[in-house]
Formats: C-alpha cells, structure tokens, sequence
C-alpha cells in the first residue's frame, strides 16, 4: 500500500478526533459530564455513538479476514453482533437506565444492596474491558504496518496516546462526540471503497462465486511464511522454496509436495505458479494464526457455530462499554429508542465487511497463509484497483480502520476508568477520573506488546463469551428475578465468568491444541453461560433470608416509566 497517502489520512483522522473531543471539553463542566454526559443524550445522537464504540477492530477488519479464511460460516459473527442488541432492548435497556447507576457494580449494588458483589462486578468490568481493548491494539498495531512497515506496537501506542487524552479531557460528554463522528467515518470508510471494489470485481474476469472451489493464485506469486504453519495438502502441490519445509533448508528450489500435512518455518518464501491451488492451513496440527479457529470448521462445526452464537446474543448487554451508554439516556423511553435506531445503523454497517472478506479470497487469497487475513481490507483497493484511485481509496479504508480502533478503545477506556475511579482509586473527582484513565489504558497497552496471534475477531468473540457467562446473569435475574441475593449473585459470576475466562486464558495460550477439550475451552460459552445462570439461581434459592429489603420498591423503579414514578409519589 502507498504510504505517501495512508499515513495522511491516518493523520488526519487522529487530528479530527482530536478536533471533535475539544469541542467535548468545552461543554464538561461537572463530574456528572464526565462519568453520564449528565444524563442529556438524545436518542439519535447516542445510537451513533454506540455504534461508533461498537463496531470495533473486529467489525472492520477481523470478520472479512474471517469469511476470507473460513468462508460464509463466519457470517454468525455479524448476525450475533447485531441481534445481541435485540436482546438488550428486549430485557434490559429501559430498566438498566432507570436503576440511576453510573457504572455496572453501581448497579449492582443498587439492585442487591452489598458492597462485596459490587467489588466483584468492578473486576469483571475491568477484566473485560481489558480483554476488548487488546484487539483494539493490536489491530491499530497491524494497520499502520502495513501501511508504513513500522514495528507493531507502534499503531497501538497511538491509539493509546490519543484515547488517554480524549477521555482524561473530557470523559463521557467528549467521546460521544467524537464516536458519533467516527461512525458516520468508518461508514463512509467502507461504503464508498466497497462500491469501486465491486465494480472492479464486475468488469473482471474473477469467478462469480468465491466460495464454491478452491481459492487460486491469480498471477505468479511469492508468499512470505512470517510464523510457523502446517499445510494440509489434499493433493500433490508443486511449488519454489526458499526457506524450511518439514525440516529441510532448500534455497529456491522447485519441490513437489505429496499430499498430507508440511510444517513450513518462519521465515520461508513459497513461490506458486499462476492458478495454483491456495493451500489450507492446519489449524489443528499447531501454527499461530489461531487457536480458536481449530474448531470452526474442522472437528465440531456445531458446537462451534452455537458457541459463537450464544456468546455474541447474550454478551452485547454485558460488556462494560456499551452498557454505560445506557446510562447517559434522559429516561428509560429514550434507551429503548436509542436501541432500535442502533439495530438499523449497526445492521447497515455489517452488510459491508463479508463483502471485502468474498473479494479477498478472490484478490488475496496468500492472506490465508501469512497469518495477516485481518489486513484484507486494507489491501484490496491496490489490488483490485490500483493506481491513484486504489492509493486514495486505500487511505479512505486506513483513516476509517483507524477511527474503528479510537472509538472503541474510547469506550472502553471510559468504563474501565469510572470503575477504577469509583470502587479502587481514593476519591471519585475528576482528577482521580484522569488517573483512573490511565491506569484503564497502561495494562493493556503492555499486554498488546507481550501477547499476539489472536484473529481480533476471535479475540473478541472470547471477550463476549466472559460478559455472557458473568453479566447476562446478574443483569436479566438482577432486573427480572425478585429472589436474587448477594450470595448467588456473587456465585453465579464466579462460576459462570471465571470459568469462561480461564478457558479464554487457556486458548490464547494455545492449550490445549485439539480435541474435544479444546472445543469446550475455545467456545465456552455453551456451558459457562447456563452454568453462571443455573449457579446464581440455586445459591439464591438456597439463601432466601438473604434477599435485600426493599427489593420490591426497587423492582418498580426498574421497571415503572418515570412518568407514572413520579404520579405515584405525588
């Protein structure tokens, strides 16, 4: 990709991020702008900034690099992102704005009057958020890569630099700006480059269908391994090597290849011919490109498929960034309406990514072996285009990539700094808010260094299945379930997201590699989820003096309108 025009636009969409949360600054004034906007968000408004912290990393770049490596199966990632909505106006939305909380252990102590499962929910927010925003990272890390070769912690210590002093300055009321702006970007960002691309595609020769055979090499090419992989062949594959295969140096030599399973070391250069065969890696025999992936397709599709699903439909209401957006509403009508209008703009956008990752197998099938299949949206343009035309429509991708990881790690950084500031930090003013701001950015930032090889979809989706496994249970029982106590609550989110993330823990370290174990920890949200619901329900039952007084007056003012509240009292 031209550098010459992607790092301007790069820059660009840093500065006018930086422009927009200025504008934020100005109109903070009170601790209640920094942590709710003070509660005066429209609707409109707060559903583009939603969507703006919502579709992340994994939205712009993971999913295409998923469809392009594992094909239409990948398509439940869209669906579930944006039915996980669906689920939140349904059961949560309005009742979650009337609680009054700021954050979610705010909520949690609302609802069930005990400072321990407060304590409990404030590590889980920042478990989770944390686990989010390394995606963010490393996806910000990848783009400027590969837009300039630098190293790969440089693009997240951008992102780093410039969210840290967004949501310091201005806190809420700044970044609702700022991600309203950059979802109508990353839009724009995508929308406009897809349209060229699929006319591009139209007057080409390339297959109509990208799935239906095998991916082919559509010129002479020269592959760069950068980790160790395994190809499976299901037949013999004639190809030039410079480098290592099944551990014999070769230096450009022409080897054919008999059908099995090779290990190629990092480091190799594979030569294809033009219409040679795209080799498919072997996730299950070892190889860095993802230890989640090993399932999707291969041993057990099924359990796969309703893994993602269930983690994705119930995470959404969970996950710390897009639960304190509720809060900024003026009154529970406006949440549910903010709801909808988010189902029609995050719907919108998802219609875009698979496209690129169809049009990737076609123009960019080698990303299935170089382990980078989440920078296809990026290249595309050069390759299909090319040119001036492919240089500017590439920039307008990077800019928009870029805005993708600010927004999101905006959010994020805004829940986890509130929790820090509110339940560890000394006192709850805005300057602790600010250092809070930074300690929420500092972990992270130092795990994206030491931890990679994680797809950001996937990383993502194993983000979902914690909040599923730990939050889904306490906010639908908290909210719907007048028997909930301290005790099962803090239980069911012990058992229930502690598992899931010792399982998230095991898979990003790769253990184990296959089998009907790795199944379970890779998508763990089939057995964590029931597991935390089933755990808070029966240490509940089993502990019926402990429900709080007053958890019927509480109920009512979760779920009455604030009309008829205020009728009642009068």
């Amino acid at each position: 990709m031209n550098s010459s025009y992607a790092v301007p636009a790069v820059a660009l969409v840093v500065l006018a991020t930086v422009l927009v949360g200025a504008f934020g600054l100005r109109i903070s004034r009170t601790t209640s702008d920094f942590y709710v906007a003070s509660r005066t968000v429209g609707p409109r408004l707060n559903a583009a900034a939603i969507s703006g912290e919502y579709l992340s990393a994994a939205s712009f770049l993971g999913i295409a690099g998923l469809v392009l490596v594992q094909g239409p199966d990948m398509l439940w990632y869209p669906v579930g992102y944006t039915a996980g909505y669906l689920v939140l106006l349904l059961f949560v939305a309005a009742p979650l704005r009337r609680s009054g909380a700021y954050t979610l252990p705010d909520f949690a102590e609302a609802r069930l009057s005990s400072q321990a499962v407060r304590r409990l929910a404030g590590a889980f927010v920042v478990g989770t958020g944390w686990l989010y925003l390394l995606p963010q990272l490393q996806g910000a890390g990848l783009t400027l890569t590969v837009l300039t070769g630098a190293p790969d912690s440089l693009g997240g210590v951008i992102v780093a630099v410039v969210v840290v002093a967004i949501v310091a300055a201005g806190g809420m009321r700044s970044i609702t700006f700022v991600q309203a702006f950059q979802y109508w970007l990353k839009l724009t960002a995508l929308l406009v480059p897809a349209l060229f691309l699929v006319l591009a595609w139209q007057g080409d020769g390339a297959p109509r269908r990208a799935f239906d055979e095998p991916a082919t090499f559509r010129e002479h090419s020269v592959v760069r391994v950068d980790d160790t992989l395994d190809l499976k062949l299901d037949r013999p594959l004639t190809v030039t090597v410079s480098g290592t295969i099944d551990g014999r140096g070769h230096d450009e030599k022409e080897l054919r290849l008999p059908a099995g399973t090779h290990r190629i070391e990092g480091g190799t250069r594979l030569t294809f011919a033009q219409g040679a065969e795209v080799p498919e890696p072997d996730h299950r025999a070892g190889g860095s490109l993802s230890p989640s992936q090993a399932e999707s397709r291969g041993e057990r599709p099924l359990y796969a498929t309703y893994g993602l699903i269930l983690a994705t439909f119930l995470g959404t209401m969970g996950l710390p960034h897009v639960v304190v957006r509720f809060y900024t509403s003026p009154h529970g009508v406006a949440a549910r309406r903010t709801t909808v209008a988010v189902l029609g703009l995050i719907g919108a956008f998802y219609l875009l990514p698979p496209v690129y990752g169809a049009l990737g197998r076609l123009y960019a099938p080698e990303l299935t072996l170089t382990g980078h299949a989440d920078a296809a949206v990026l290249l595309l343009p050069e390759r299909m285009i090319g040119g001036l035309g492919g240089d500017l429509l590439g920039a307008l991708v990077a800019g928009g990539a870029f805005a993708a990881f600010l927004s999101t790690a905006s959010g994020l950084t805004m829940a986890v700094a509130g929790v820090l500031t509110q339940d560890v930090l000394p006192s709850r003013g805005v300057r602790h808010f600010r250092l809070g701001t930074v300690l929420a950015m500092a972990v992270p930032l130092a795990a994206s260094v030491l931890v990679g090889g994680l797809p950001v979809a996937d990383a993502v989706g194993l983000a979902f299945a914690v909040s599923a496994s730990s939050f889904c249970p306490l906010l639908v029982l908290g909210i719907w379930w007048r028997r909930l106590t301290p005790p099962g609550a803090a239980a069911g989110m012990l058992v229930g997201g502690g598992s899931a993330l010792l399982a998230v823990a095991a898979t990003m370290a790769g253990f184990p590699g296959s089998g009907a174990l790795h199944a379970l920890l890779a998508w763990p949200a089939l057995w964590s989820v029931p597991l935390g619901f089933l755990t808070m329900v029966l240490v509940s039952l089993a502990t019926p003096g402990r429900v709080p007084p007053g958890t019927a007056a509480i109920l009512a003012r979760f779920h009455l309108p604030e009309e008829l509240r205020a009728e009642v009292k009068a």
